[in-house]
């Protein structure tokens, strides 16, 4: 990857949704936060396609049941959006959602050992959204799996609401 390969900024587009829990705005706020401090993202060149080039600015929704992505350089100039289904991440998003509101639940009136190990597991299943992720945008982006488990964060905060 190039050192230009990396998301400068990212918006989330749910105007169409209704607003997010607190615990919901947070974790896309750390997910957003983390990935702006230290990310891999690059495009994959398609044949005859004119890609923008990093830093990325990145734009995430949902249309249509399925998940879309808008990437433009900084300046706006060069813009490319892919679309997929999210069809293959619903198992693990399900097992996410379910795993997030018994840990929102915990943090309010479980002791600390007991909130550990529900995040245990609600780490082991955002692997798994992520490696899941990671195949749905092969061919597409080259990322690592730290930015891609960001990324399926604000993709589940997308679907929270």
């Amino acid at each position: 990857m190039k050192k230009t390969d990396y998301i400068s900024f990212i918006s989330i587009s749910d105007q169409e949704l209704p607003a997010p829990t607190p615990e919901i705005a947070h974790e896309r706020n750390v997910a957003i936060y983390d990935i702006l401090q230290d990310n891999r993202f690059g495009l994959e060149k398609e044949d005859n396609k004119n890609v923008p080039t990093g830093p990325f600015h990145l734009s995430i929704s949902i249309k249509d049941l399925r998940l879309v992505f808008t990437v433009a350089d900084e300046k706006s100039t060069k813009m490319y959006q892919f679309h997929f289904s999210l069809t293959p991440l619903r198992p693990v998003m399900k097992d996410y959602f379910d795993i997030c509101n018994s840990y929102f639940d915990a943090v309010k009136r479980l002791p600390p050992g007991q909130i550990e190990a529900i995040d245990m597991g609600r780490r082991g299943i955002h692997l798994e959204g992520s490696r899941v992720l990671l195949k749905r945008l092969e061919g597409k982006v080259k990322t690592d799996e730290a930015t891609a488990k960001r990324l399926f964060t604000l993709i589940c905060a997308l679907r929270l609401y």
